[in-house]
C-alpha cells in the first residue's frame, strides 16, 4: 500500500502540520484510515484513529486516553486538496465538529469558531454554506443511527491491526 503524504491544516489557529508520525491502516479512492498519537501532549486525549471519509467531508475519530480507554468519537467537517504527483492531501479543519460520547450523548462543538472565520475572512460565505450542509449530513448520520456505518471502518481497522 502506498503511503501518503499527509497534512492537518487549521484554520484557527492557522496551521499546518505534517501528519509524519501517523501510521497508514488503510486506504482507498474513497477513505484513508490511520492510526496516531496526539501532536501535542494532552491531559487525557493520548492516541487515536482516524477515518477520512474524502468524498463526504467527515473525519470520524476514536479518541483514547492514556491507558486506551475509550473517550469518545470526535467527528470533523473537512476539506481536502491532493496533488496526484506527490501524493500529499492536506486536510482542512473546518471547525464545525461533533463530539459523540460513550453514553450517547451529542455536543456540537466550534460554531462560534465558524462564525469567527466567516466574520474574520478566513472562509467565504459559500464554504461556510458547504460546511453547514456537510454539518447536517453528518446530524442526519448520527441521529438515523446511520453513524455506526461509518465507526465501522475505524472497528474493523482495530481488529485487523490487533491481530
Amino acid at each position: 500500500m502506498r503511503t501518503p503524504i499527509l497534512y492537518r491544516k487549521r484554520l484557527i489557529p492557522d496551521e499546518c502540520i505534517l501528519l509524519k508520525d501517523d501510521l497508514l491502516l488503510h486506504r482507498d479512492k474513497e477513505v484513508i484510515i490511520t492510526k496516531w498519537n496526539t501532536i501535542r501532549p494532552k491531559k487525557t486525549l493520548h492516541h487515536g484513529i482516524s477515518c477520512y471519509f474524502l468524498t463526504q467531508g467527515i473525519k470520524v475519530s476514536k479518541f483514547y486516553d492514556h491507558s486506551s480507554n475509550f473517550i469518545c468519537w470526535y467527528c470533523d467537517i473537512i476539506s481536502h486538496s491532493y496533488d496526484e504527483n506527490t501524493d500529499t492531501f492536506i486536510f482542512t479543519d473546518l471547525l464545525a465538529d461533533v463530539i459523540i460520547y460513550p453514553d450517547g450523548f451529542v455536543k456540537v462543538v466550534d460554531l462560534d469558531e465558524l462564525a469567527d472565520a466567516l466574520k474574520n475572512g478566513l472562509m467565504s460565505s459559500e464554504m461556510v454554506h458547504k460546511t453547514l450542509m456537510q454539518l447536517n449530513h453528518l446530524l442526519t448520520l448520527i441521529y438515523n443511527g446511520s453513524i455506526a456505518k461509518l465507526q465501522q471502518y475505524i472497528e474493523l481497522s482495530e481488529a485487523a491491526s490487533d491481530s
